[in-house]
């Protein structure tokens, strides 16, 4: 793998599970990683903690991506620091699961808000800067559920699905700068919302017959980024799902 040393990368949700694990990942490689979170400062200090003691550098930034003017100030931060951001990784998601007959609104426009619309607000801002220097790397965490769907989650799936079109329609607006953007559909990773679901029913879905984990997803991303191994990839969706979209 390529170093990613003198990159600066801002991962959203990434106080824990996957998101975790790709700062983790990134920061190994070199790159100075800003930590936004939403709620908990003590996991998120957390993961700086263990960046730093383990020789790298990184910052958390608490904003909420749904909120265009929180990502702007945001960026006016990140840029404040370090005057530059080269790779946007774009992971924070929540869900509010429901069958669609009962369905509040709140639910739908809080999960559309957050998995989309963030996705939407942290490129626009992040993409400012990237096109002026004519290079950068955009991943966005899409989901198998935006693939394929799945009862309970219309508001989820239509996000992850969205998450996938955006992807392809900035890819072919960026290219010509320089920028490639690509999604990863992840399919069940072991982390804390997995755990609250009937893993053996699911492992029976799975054609490897287990569950992925976040270092496989944060693998995947560090090859992406990585400026000489991944820098002829751009529009594409890569599911790492043991084989359940095939």
């Amino acid at each position: 793998m390529d170093s990613l040393t003198g990159k600066i990368a801002l991962i959203t949700g990434a106080s824990r599970g996957i998101g975790k694990e790709i700062a983790i990942e990134l920061s190994k490689l070199g790159a100075e990683v800003f930590i936004n979170y939403s709620s908990s400062d003590e996991k998120a200090e957390e993961v700086v903690n263990l960046i730093k003691n383990s020789g790298g550098k990184a910052h958390k930034l608490k904003f909420d991506v749904s909120k265009e003017d929180a990502v702007s100030k945001a960026f006016e931060e990140i840029i404040k620091i370090n005057g530059s951001i080269d790779i946007l990784v774009n992971n924070a998601g929540i869900t509010r699961d429901g069958l669609l007959m009962r369905m509040k609104s709140e639910q739908w426009d809080d999960v559309l808000n957050t998995n989309l619309k963030g996705v939407f607000l942290c490129t626009k801002y992040a993409s400012k800067f990237m096109m002026k220097k004519r290079s950068g790397n955009i991943i966005n965490i899409s989901s198998i559920v935006g693939l394929i769907g799945n009862p309970g989650q219309a508001n989820y799936s239509a996000a992850k699905a969205g998450v996938i079109g955006f992807t392809k329609s900035c890819a072919k607006e960026f290219a010509s700068r320089g920028i490639t953007v690509n999604a990863i559909a992840p399919g069940f990773i072991e982390t804390d919302m997995t755990q609250k679901l009937n893993t053996e029913d699911i492992i029976k879905s799975i054609p490897l017959g287990k569950l992925g984990n976040t270092k496989q997803i944060a693998s995947l991303v560090a090859f992406l980024v990585s400026s000489d191994s991944g820098n002829y990839i751009t529009g594409q969706t890569i599911s790492v799902d043991g084989g359940m979209s095939i």
